[in-house]
């Protein structure tokens, strides 16, 4: 049974992903920063994605279990709505590239060694289509900076994983009915699941690097 840990499971994407996962006879430890749900089948691992020594700690609890693919799906959108002549404290800055840059860069470092040690290492970076340099929709500027350097760090790291037989992968999740998309968003967290989770299943080293919307279509970058 593979072995499939996710990043900011306890809840929206994370968690419908987590769950479709274990459904689909994945093996899946999901982390969460608050308390685990009440979820059956899932293995719950505390996590702040931001803390070096939290992301040591889960590799050692995970010391002797190869993993086949992270997804890293923790993130934060902390700028809706600011102002641009007087918000964007430095803090949000902060906050925002620390959750959605140097944790996606920590899981994947801290887990390094359960990567090789899979048959098909595979990681999954959950980055926007606000990530788009084409499509710079305004606003939200700490949001859409970091998501585009998420990207970045993905195709980078894909570059230097491919020796290790590690592909890896960026993905727009689509405009997801969660509390971070609100309840007007396009499609539901299943749905956005159920496609990310195929988009997983069909990464390999010919398509690492790619950057792709969660069903299936070439993102522009």
């Amino acid at each position: 049974m593979p072995h499939l840990l996710i990043t900011g499971a306890g809840r929206g994407i994370g968690l419908a992903l987590a769950q479709a996962a274990r459904d689909a006879g994945w093996r899946v430890t999901g982390t969460t920063r608050g308390p685990a749900p009440a979820i059956a089948g899932i293995s719950w691992q505390h996590l702040e994605v931001t803390d070096p020594a939290a992301q040591a700690a889960l590799a050692a609890r995970l010391a002797h279990d190869p993993v086949d693919a992270v997804i890293c799906n923790a993130g934060v959108l902390l700028d809706r709505g600011q102002d641009l002549a007087t918000g964007y404290a430095p803090a949000l800055w902060a906050e925002s590239f620390a959750v959605n840059v140097t944790g996606c860069f920590l899981t994947v470092q801290a887990l390094l060694p359960q990567l090789r040690a899979a048959r098909r290492g595979r990681v999954m970076i959950l980055s926007s289509q606000m990530a788009s340099h084409q499509r710079a929709p305004g606003g939200s500027y700490a949001y859409c900076a970091s998501k585009a350097a998420a990207l970045n760090l993905g195709r980078n790291l894909a570059t230097d994983l491919r020796a290790d037989g590690i592909a890896v992968g960026i993905y727009h999740p689509g405009w997801v009915q969660t509390q971070m998309g609100g309840a007007g968003a396009e499609i539901s967290a299943e749905t956005a699941a159920s496609g990310l989770l195929d988009r997983l299943e069909a990464l390999t080293l010919n398509t690492t690097g790619c950057f792709e919307t969660w069903d299936g279509h070439p993102h522009p970058y």
